[in-house]
């Protein structure tokens, strides 16, 4: 091979005859190398991310796919966290996610350090517990939130948080049923059911999935829906005092509610987690209302009374004489599932929230829900003063500002451009709001009193 066919020949990272000693000598003055010819000498590695991935042969859950875009509030976070590298100075508020901020108070927090000290020793130590949890808890919820209501500590299930339980609902109930909810609310509902199989394909036209009974509450029906209009369904979610409009619903209004599952044959999933917060004559549990024990269960939480966002503390109710049209126990089989997928909430959340309900637990926790509803009365004072449609606030630690003709996460968009404060667009909960957009009044006094402070100068 000439010297001129060497140059030329294609070169790989490879070829060690072209790295190693030769006495081929690059002066001869009988040989004349162009540079360009040279220039096409080169290294080529592939990419990492153009080579295949391997893959397995598992399918991935159909249903997985039919969930639009990310979770609502991971979706803020994550616009939020943009924001800041736009604005790495800025000072951000955050009244979006409904996540307390004020310290758990001491009754409640010495409870558990001397549980988890316990823990240490021989005879304070303690491995599983029940999974329906502990018995002196069970009691304890049942006569404080329960009393006079014919419900039994062997009806309660305490868990690790209301959201955790309508997971573990949405299980008992299966794929084969149909399902109502509140437009808007709270997005687990809808997520959770989707994710199980209980709809079909999300119809971006009218933002609503297949299968899904949405519920239209807004100002014109008083967050109430229409129930004349709502065909039956076999399970009907509903929270009261709602997320995200803080509407409570009255007994009148709850006992239309039970009357219609009772003539439809449905079970009501009834979200009393904020329940604290109830400043009117509104019921604080479904089971105030005569026969709902028939149709209903009803879950709850201790994260927005104690600020056990962290902790994670909750309970669920699921009375002996629900059935299924079967004749079979609803509870047995909820049980089963408690059962099979959980060990039982952490004895040291327990201790807590045995602490919660001692008479001094309580008043520390009425003192936190006041607190927020300070906090609320100020939102709502100032967003009344801008002249806008403001809901919610009185029964709920939400307030649902009106913003008519307007797209939700534009005008989250331009409040968190303009103000640098966070707050949840009111589509994020269901169609219905869009338009809207919640303020959290879970925040340090300080942040709420300059959050306010700044919609005043965007708005004034």
């Amino acid at each position: 091979m000439s010297v001129m066919q060497q140059l030329s020949s294609p070169i790989s990272s490879s070829s060690s005859a072209f790295l190693s000693h030769s006495s081929f000598n690059s002066r001869s003055k009988n040989v004349s190398v162009p540079a360009k010819r040279i220039g096409i000498c080169k290294c080529v590695a592939v990419p990492q991310e153009a080579q295949t991935a391997y893959t397995t042969k598992v399918s991935r859950n159909a249903n997985m796919a039919k969930l639009q875009a990310g979770y609502l509030f991971p979706e803020i976070a994550r616009r939020k966290a943009a924001h800041l590298l736009k604005y790495p100075d800025a000072q951000v508020i955050s009244l979006g996610i409904g996540d307390t901020t004020e310290p758990i108070p001491e009754v409640i927090t010495s409870a558990m350090a001397k549980r988890a000290h316990e823990l240490s020793t021989l005879e304070g130590y303690s491995g599983y517990g029940d999974e329906q949890g502990e018995k002196a808890l069970r009691a304890a919820i049942c006569s404080t939130f329960y009393n006079g209501l014919t419900v039994t500590q062997d009806d309660i299930f305490v868990s690790d948080g209301a959201k955790s339980d309508i997971s573990r609902l949405q299980v008992l109930f299966g794929a084969n049923v149909t399902m109502a909810v509140q437009d808007p609310s709270y997005p687990a509902y809808v997520d959770s059911s989707v994710i199980m199989g209980q709809t079909g394909q999300f119809q971006k036209d009218v933002q609503k999935y297949q299968r899904i009974e949405y519920m239209k509450c807004t100002p014109e029906n008083g967050f109430f829906p229409d129930l004349s209009t709502v065909p039956r369904t076999d399970i009907i979610f509903f929270c009261s005092p709602n997320n995200p409009t803080g509407a409570a619903a009255t007994r009148e209004q709850l006992t239309q509610l039970v009357k219609f599952a009772k003539q439809n044959g449905s079970i009501i999933v009834y979200d009393s987690a904020y329940a604290m917060y109830t400043s009117e004559d509104n019921p604080r549990s479904i089971y105030e209302i005569p026969g709902a024990k028939e149709v209903a269960i009803e879950t709850s939480s201790f994260s927005k009374y104690a600020g056990f966002t962290g902790v994670r503390l909750g309970w669920t109710v699921v009375p002996k004489i629900l059935l299924f049209s079967d004749g079979f126990p609803v509870a047995k089989d909820f049980n089963r599932i408690v059962c099979t997928s959980f060990n039982g909430a952490s004895n040291i959340a327990q201790a807590g929230g045995l602490a919660c309900l001692s008479p001094e637990g309580l008043k520390a926790m009425r003192d936190v829900v006041g607190f927020y509803k300070e906090n609320t009365n100020i939102i709502v004072e100032t967003f009344d003063s801008l002249g806008f449609k403001v809901y919610g606030g009185k029964n709920a630690p939400y307030v649902w500002v009106h913003f008519p003709g307007r797209n939700s996460w534009d005008v989250f968009s331009e409040i968190l451009e303009k103000t640098h404060v966070v707050t949840t667009p009111g589509s994020g909960f269901g169609p219905a709001g869009d338009g809207f957009i919640r303020v959290s009044a879970f925040g340090h006094r300080k942040n709420v009193l300059e959050a306010c402070k700044r919609f005043k100068q965007l708005y004034k």
